[in-house]
């Protein structure tokens, strides 16, 4: 009889860590899985990371969430394989909301909405919920890294030495069109009202690569197109991209004795792979609205919503509030830093506005009149790069 209450005892204890459904206090405890598609590698420094990072800091501090994730969704790492079937995988491993990361992903991830109509979606950088496409389940967010973009070109323009900046961008739709032109902004201000510089001396190029990072085969080779830069008087370069060429380049251009620099993208740690070369980093910090929108989901509050999220102007560094950061890198010498300063109150007080008139699009034709400002839709459509730049609008 003993033996058959020890063998009872130890089959329970089995049961209660194999399966909590068969203990009622471990069951109660209410889990909340939800699912992460990355465009790229989890640690690329970039995009994706910082996407990573903000799920692993979301997962230690909101009780009962846990990730689980997919990394490399695109086209070369993954061929053939469909954003539908990634979903039904991370939803038969529990997942009741799913951020998808990546413009990209944008018809596979509104079609598994329609197929999981239980499931909450989050897209990142889409506008479905905005343009109607999208059923309630799908809300989509953004940061308005326009203003990041704003101080990188800021920064380049008091950076550089010979007048020449250029801009590596990813593939061309309105993102990244938006993205480079505030960029443009951000330096015909510094050299036309900081450094009181004609703007017919201030040179901005966009060089396109084909996707957000390299695709050996694919894409034009990031590395290559940086160096070509350089070789071309192209002193500083603002990376647009998910990954750290640009950067790396930089670095080891300097260790040649070369005055140049460049501004990676993305993620808050990107300057680690060059500090020497580095003037400070744009990046997004997803903490804040993964944590509003996972929690209106677990709550039951959730309604679809379209979410463009800025910086937290009283400290664009915290990572409880801000969506959108900059950090200064080890390569900004001190006028620069005070004059970012300068710049930074300008933009947070609302007095400055870089999407104003008189602006021309890049083919002459007008995007604002004098004193005319830009609306969110005109900026999140721009059809066109800005006159005074130079590369591809299509």
């Amino acid at each position: 009889m003993k033996s058959v209450t020890m063998l009872l005892q130890g089959l329970l204890v089995f049961c209660f860590l194999l399966f909590p459904i068969c203990n009622p206090v471990i069951g109660a405890e209410a889990e909340f899985p939800f699912g992460l598609l990355l465009v790229g590698p989890a640690n690329d420094h970039g995009w994706s990371q910082a996407h990573f990072e903000a799920a692993k800091v979301i997962e230690k501090t909101m009780p009962g969430t846990k990730m689980i994730y997919i990394d490399k969704v695109n086209p070369a790492d993954r061929p053939g394989i469909t954003i539908p079937v990634l979903v039904d995988d991370l939803v038969s491993k529990g997942a009741k909301l799913i951020i998808a990361n990546s413009d990209d992903m944008k018809d596979g991830i509104r079609e598994a909405s329609m197929m999981h109509p239980g499931i909450k979606f989050i897209h990142v950088s889409g506008d479905d919920a905005l343009t109607g496409k999208a059923d309630d389940n799908l809300s989509n967010l953004m940061g308005r890294m326009e203003y990041g973009k704003m101080m990188a070109g800021f920064t380049a323009a008091m950076s550089t030495k010979t007048g020449k900046i250029a801009y590596l961008g990813p593939l061309i739709n309105a993102e990244t069109r938006r993205l480079t032109a505030a960029a443009y902004l951000g330096a015909r201000y510094a050299w036309t009202e900081v450094l009181k510089k004609p703007v017919s001396e201030l040179s901005y190029k966009v060089s396109w690569i084909g996707f957000w990072f390299n695709i050996p085969g694919v894409t034009s080779d990031p590395t290559l197109v940086t160096n070509s830069f350089f070789d071309s008087g192209y002193d500083v370069v603002i990376s647009g991209i998910d990954t750290t060429e640009a950067l790396v380049v930089a670095g080891q251009k300097k260790k040649e004795g070369k005055a140049v620099w460049a501004l990676p993208y993305d993620y808050q740690g990107a300057c680690e792979s060059a500090p020497e070369a580095c003037l400070g980093v744009p990046y997004f910090n997803w903490i804040p609205t993964y944590k509003q929108l996972i929690s209106d989901a677990m709550a039951g509050t959730w309604k679809q919503q379209f979410i463009w999220a800025g910086p937290d102007w009283s400290d664009i560094n915290n990572p409880e509030t801000s969506s959108i950061g900059f950090k200064q890198g080890d390569g900004m010498d001190d006028k620069t830093r005070q004059a970012l300063t300068t710049f930074q109150k300008a933009l947070a007080s609302g007095k400055l506005n870089l999407f104003s008139g008189p602006l021309n699009f890049q083919d002459g034709t007008a995007f604002l009149q004098k004193g005319e400002n830009a609306s969110d839709e005109q900026v999140w459509n721009l059809p066109q790069l800005l006159e005074g730049m130079s590369g591809a609008s299509k």
